[in-house]
């Protein structure tokens, strides 16, 4: 992850360009809690995308397997299967760059995209660890099957159709993660508004070094409905351009 900066620095995602920083996670900074409510206020007020019908499948299986509503093992599960596409791309600009080698433009180029795509990731992992630290915190009981196997099943799914899209036609891997992160987004900023008590519970956690010093759990389910904004944009702005540009 890229160093934290006071929140009070902090600029909105929403006002930077997402590929034009030399840092692809350059913006996704701390923000204060005043700039998180309004971002907040920002996705609530924005309609969704309109998904395309691999996101919808995986959308309702979601929902058939753990409810409609947003819980703590719900986005557990979300933020699991939300990291795969970026390993997925990584993966196929490692072969890129075996085969490519001997053209050294082409190769930073590639390389810099492996560096994008490992730090959206890693962001997606620090979510992850996040919602498991929340689950645990609160003594909440799992079945093996629905949070253990079905979670592995779709992320190794979800892995292998982004692969394979990416490697047909970007664009297309590229829109599927979009539809993802769209919905996240989403998910978590009507889950703070239909749970006003998370502005009163103070976050306890072993990473605010690492995610940063968010005070109270609203803020904290705000800034990664902010991450996955940022992501979405990420992907939508790559959509229009060939692979490894």
């Amino acid at each position: 992850m890229t160093d934290l900066v006071p929140v009070s620095t902090a600029v909105p995602v929403s006002a930077v360009d997402p590929l034009s920083a030399a840092d692809p996670l350059s913006t996704l900074v701390p923000l204060s809690a005043a700039a998180l409510v309004t971002e907040q206020a920002t996705t609530l007020s924005a309609p969704r995308r309109r998904h395309g019908l691999l996101a919808r499948i995986l959308f309702i299986t979601m929902d058939v397997a753990y409810g409609k509503q947003g819980t703590l093992s719900k986005f557990k599960v979300l933020e699991l299967v939300a990291r795969v596409p970026y390993q997925a791309w990584e993966q196929v600009a490692y072969v890129a760059l075996t085969h490519k080698h001997q053209m050294p433009d082409f190769a930073r180029r590639v390389f810099e995209f492996v560096r994008e795509a490992r730090a959206q990731q890693d962001n997606e992992q620090w979510h992850l660890l996040i919602m498991q630290e929340l689950v645990h915190q609160r003594g909440i009981r799992e079945g093996f099957f629905r949070f253990r196997i079905l979670p592995q099943l779709l992320a190794f799914t979800y892995y292998h159709i982004s692969w394979m899209l990416y490697v047909l036609r970007p664009s297309l891997s590229y829109g599927l993660n979009a539809d993802f992160e769209d919905h996240a987004e989403h998910e978590y900023m009507n889950y703070v508004a239909t749970h006003p008590e998370l502005a009163e519970q103070k976050w306890e956690t072993a990473f605010a070094e690492d995610y940063g010093p968010h005070e109270t759990l609203a803020d904290v389910f705000r800034q990664i409905g902010v991450d996955e904004r940022h992501h979405k944009e990420q992907s939508i702005a790559h959509m229009a351009k060939p692979r490894f540009q």
